[in-house]
């Protein structure tokens, strides 16, 4: 199977096209230049160095969030347009989880953590078993006062937020904390995209049109607009 997987929940996002057992290729992009125009000259350029067509594909996988709201709905609107035109199945995968499908060898539970501003973050708790990854704890905004009383026992974090509040995790975990390398603390397209084949092999896909971003936390900007209407 192909899978081709799209990650844009952060301002590093990234497209990747797998196989049953090999990322074949991923290339990087800042979502912030250029948004949907550049994610799909980069989708052309991935599948034009690789010599794969986008009818070969066997399915799409998309990062549904949380993250950047301007981010997400670039990356879905792209999947869903590459869906409708080849009517091919879709996986959407929480990006905490692609997150924590960074570390397959943890021995701690993993915390990936996104930056949900307001000295807020957003969290889940995850958990290897022989290499299935099994969620402990639901995706949540949590404050960063709260996390060590919401967050029991030894953690492993990764993700953004991470390495950002590092030092107020330290101190509010102490001995029960420790950090992912750099290089484990971004979300990635292949992720994304092994976790998608996973999952419409088991028949788990969703159809373009029920495709929408897992925020959490509503945008500041629907929010500032009822806040309008309703002074109105």
């Amino acid at each position: 199977m192909f899978i081709l997987g799209i990650e844009t929940s952060t301002k590093t996002g990234s497209v990747a096209v797998i196989s049953d057992d090999a990322v074949i290729a991923q290339y990087s992009l800042n979502i912030e230049v250029t948004h949907s125009e550049r994610l799909m000259s980069t989708v052309d350029r991935v599948l034009k160095d690789i010599g794969i067509a986008i009818a070969d594909m066997d399915g799409f996988a998309v990062a549904i969030g949380p993250g950047s709201f301007t981010g997400l709905r670039i990356g879905l609107a792209a999947i869903k347009g590459l869906a409708f035109a080849t009517g091919k199945p879709v996986a959407a995968v929480p990006t905490l989880k692609a997150l924590a499908w960074n570390l397959p060898h943890a021995s701690h539970p993993v915390c990936p953590l996104l930056d949900a501003r307001k000295n807020e973050v957003y969290a889940a708790l995850y958990q290897y078993e022989e290499l299935r990854l099994v969620q402990l704890m639901p995706e949540a905004t949590i404050p960063l006062a709260e996390i060590a009383d919401r967050i029991p026992g030894t953690v492993l974090f990764t993700g953004e937020a991470s390495r950002l509040y590092r030092q107020s995790l330290e101190k509010a975990f102490a001995d029960r904390a420790f950090f992912a390398p750099r290089t484990a603390c971004l979300p990635s397209a292949a992720a994304v995209a092994e976790i998608g084949l996973g999952m419409l092999r088991n028949g788990e896909q969703i159809e373009p049109d029920s495709l929408t971003p897992l925020y959490i936390r509503r945008p500041e900007a629907e929010v500032a607009w009822e806040k309008r209407q309703a002074s109105r």
